[in-house]
């Protein structure tokens, strides 16, 4: 239960982007390579986690978007979110899909698809599909490696890879974002 809150808490709640999904998720497989727990199971929680999270943070989104720009605000201007759902209904689909793969994104890419106004049904597809894919992926990682002497010797080591590996991307995107800004205030 601890598991499901957590991949719930993660992708569902926009204030809780720093928990470790995928850290978490390669280890469950790596103790399930062990024969440690019933992997069926956990991966079908994990799943219905990820999948709910995200649709409550996409209905968070879809309440609060109109609130929040109703009026014109300093950063949240009306041209935002038209520019906002313009974007998501040409490039909804791939946005949602992969941004379950990069830290962070993940927990805001369904809020802002929310307040975006992204067709529901195709929401709805590309979420399931993104979150069956990433809990599979990094959980038969975990299953795949879990069992290998150098892995289990080092598996604290592993886990910061993981977790500085899917940083790598939000990473160099905050520096680009950065630099744009830079270079548009210099104009």
């Amino acid at each position: 239960m601890i598991i499901f809150l957590i991949i719930f808490c993660e992708t569902g709640l926009v204030i809780f982007p720093f928990l470790p999904g995928d850290s978490m998720i390669f280890i469950i497989g790596a103790l399930g390579a062990n024969g440690e727990i019933n992997l069926l199971l956990i991966a079908g929680l994990m799943m219905a986690a990820a999948i709910l999270g995200n649709e409550v943070n996409f209905r968070i989104g879809r309440y609060l978007g109109p609130i929040v720009f109703e009026k014109d605000f300093r950063f949240l201007k009306k041209e935002y979110l038209y520019q906002t759902q313009e974007f998501f209904a040409r490039h909804g689909n791939k946005t949602i899909f992969l941004a379950r793969f990069f830290p962070i994104i993940r927990t805001f890419a369904p809020f802002i698809a929310g307040v975006g106004n992204m067709n529901r049904r195709v929401f709805t597809i590309f979420n399931g599909l993104g979150s069956i894919c990433w809990v599979l992926i990094f959980l038969l990682g975990g299953y795949v490696f879990g069992n290998i002497p150098q892995v289990e010797n080092n598996f604290t080591l592993c886990i910061f890879g993981i977790i500085f590996i899917t940083m790598i991307p939000a990473f160099l995107a905050a520096l680009k974002a950065r630099r744009d800004s830079k270079k548009a205030s210099s104009r």
